[in-house]
């Protein structure tokens, strides 16, 4: 199965491509990209805004995702609103760097955070699917690491022995949140609709 991505970033089609590696599906970046007004109350919300648009423009089954962090000390300031944190003009780092200043006086145990991936698969108007992922840990006090992009050198997560998730690329690959969305998909797809479609024919 083929889905075009719901992003004309090709790296992040590659990325996807890594995780569904050795099963049927395969991912293809938009070759333009659609401005899609992300006015949905939930990371459910928003994927599947991306997702309908790609797919109105395409006419072929679309993969989206919306993704996130939650930070408990700041309940209303990320979730859906990561990308927007601190308001335009800023980079990941600079959003990061903001952060750890916001959190600066917030204890150890109040540092809470969880990342979340959220996936849409959207095959028809009838038929759409989402699968969700969430990585728990918990906001450091320090910017470190060269891996990864985002807020992935201020989160340390929670089974992870090796620093932020910056310092950790290979658990990243195995357990983030969009490596756990993935595993969910896969198993519905190569366990479930694959065979029911194979039957069907």
């Amino acid at each position: 199965m083929e889905f075009i991505l719901a992003s004309s970033n090709g790296h992040k089609a590659e990325e996807f491509n890594l995780l569904f590696s050795g099963s049927k599906l395969n991912v293809v970046a938009a070759d333009l990209k659609i401005e899609v007004e992300e006015t949905g109350k939930s990371f459910r919300e928003n994927a599947l805004l991306k997702a309908e648009a790609y797919f109105k423009k395409y006419k072929k089954p679309t993969l989206a995702d919306d993704s996130g962090l939650t930070v408990h000390a700041l309940p209303d300031e990320l979730g859906i609103y990561s990308a927007r944190f601190g308001g335009e003009g800023l980079s990941d780092k600079d959003r990061a760097l903001l952060l750890l200043e916001k959190m600066a006086h917030v204890s150890k145990a109040d540092r809470q955070a969880f990342f979340t991936c959220v996936l849409c698969f959207y095959i028809s108007p009838e038929e759409i699917y989402f699968f969700e992922g969430r990585m728990q840990g918990a906001i450091g006090d320090q910017y470190v690491g060269e891996h990864g992009f985002g807020y992935d050198p201020v989160f340390i997560a929670e089974k992870s022995n090796d620093g932020s998730l910056a310092q950790s690329p290979e658990y990243k690959k195995e357990f983030s949140h969009r490596a756990q969305a993935c595993k969910e998909s896969l198993a519905f797809f190569e366990r479930g609709y694959c065979q029911k479609a194979s039957n069907s024919l």
